[in-house]
């Protein structure tokens, strides 16, 4: 297969893309148009991996996960606080399940960025829960792979793997004694909001645990954080009634626990993702950029070539 071929091959499945979609959705079949999407995107990028294959030169493309996380600088876009809960979850889902498809290259990158995420939490306190997940998550796929060294592929000595470790077990000790500090100036506090306003803040999280968080400042904020109306919003925003209908809890007064709802589903199902800035896909150039920052586009619209990737996305597109 040449070049030619593997841009006529991409043109027949932007083709099948379009006739698909809307006699699948007029049938019933194949599930949701996001669904078809999700095909779509990873047909493409296989035609785009062969592109890179191929010519190089012509394509700025990434052919493996270590590749792509080494190119799209992400030691600079955790600088970005809208960037900031995107890289953090990527690097925790690579954690979890890719930590091993990793060069010893994209190892080295992998940790040096976690140590500036370290420090920038240490730094700012900036989200310290997020990172103490990454941490937890990390430190417990380490222990069984260097437990079952010989029985995985483990790139790189098995010392090495031994000093990242313990290096996790050190950030890990950092962060429990972490301290917030105090603000000292004597200007406007977010105790000196109105209620309304203050409900309209916490109205506007979409994470129960920013809720909680915020909740144990003041006991106003605590009260307003403990409202029923507020958690059934945030189950009905990132749950379909049918889930949450399966697993009602009452409370002792009959009325149901939207609180505790809320933790109960996220063990059964995907919450909603929200992030500042998330890296996108131009179906039309074949190509990963951060939305904000943008890409010198040539088709006719650029805006209905792009797609969204989720973290998740991110790492399922390199597994073909």
């Amino acid at each position: 297969m040449n070049i030619n071929s593997v841009n006529a091959y991409a043109c027949k499945l932007r083709l099948l893309y379009k006739q698909a979609l809307p006699c699948a959705e007029a049938n019933g079949e194949c599930g949701t148009s996001v669904e078809w999407q999700n095909i779509f995107l990873n047909f493409i990028f296989v035609s785009f991996h062969l592109k890179c294959f191929y010519s190089s030169s012509q394509r700025h493309g990434y052919c493996t996960l270590g590749e792509a996380f080494n190119r799209l600088d992400f030691s600079s876009a955790i600088q970005d606080i809208r960037r900031f809960n995107y890289v953090v979850k990527l690097l925790q889902l690579i954690a979890k399940s890719q930590l091993t498809s990793l060069s010893g290259a994209a190892q080295k990158n992998y940790f040096n960025i976690l140590d500036k995420i370290v420090r920038k939490v240490m730094e700012d306190q900036y989200n310290p829960r997020l990172i103490k997940d990454l941490l937890q998550d990390l430190s417990s796929t380490l222990c069984i792979l260097i437990r079952g060294v010989g029985k995985s592929v483990l790139v790189g000595n098995i010392n090495i793997w031994i000093c990242r470790l313990e290096t996790i077990l050190l950030w890990q000790q950092q962060l429990k004694n972490l301290q917030m500090n105090k603000q000292v100036n004597n200007g406007l506090t977010l105790s000196d909001l109105p209620l309304h306003m203050l409900n309209n803040i916490l109205y506007r999280f979409s994470d129960g645990w920013d809720i909680i968080t915020l909740g144990q400042v003041t006991p106003t904020l605590y009260m307003l954080s403990e409202d029923r109306q507020l958690w059934k919003k945030l189950c009905q925003y990132h749950f379909a009634e049918k889930q949450f209908c399966r697993h009602l809890i009452p409370s002792e007064k009959g009325h149901i626990d939207w609180k505790l709802m809320y933790f109960a589903l996220q063990k059964y199902y995907p919450i909603k993702e929200q992030y500042g800035d998330t890296l996108h896909f131009c179906r039309h150039c074949s190509i990963l950029f951060w939305k904000d920052t943008g890409h010198p586009c040539t088709a006719s619209d650029p805006d209905t070539c792009l797609m969204p990737v989720s973290p998740q996305h991110f790492i399922d597109l390199f597994k073909f």
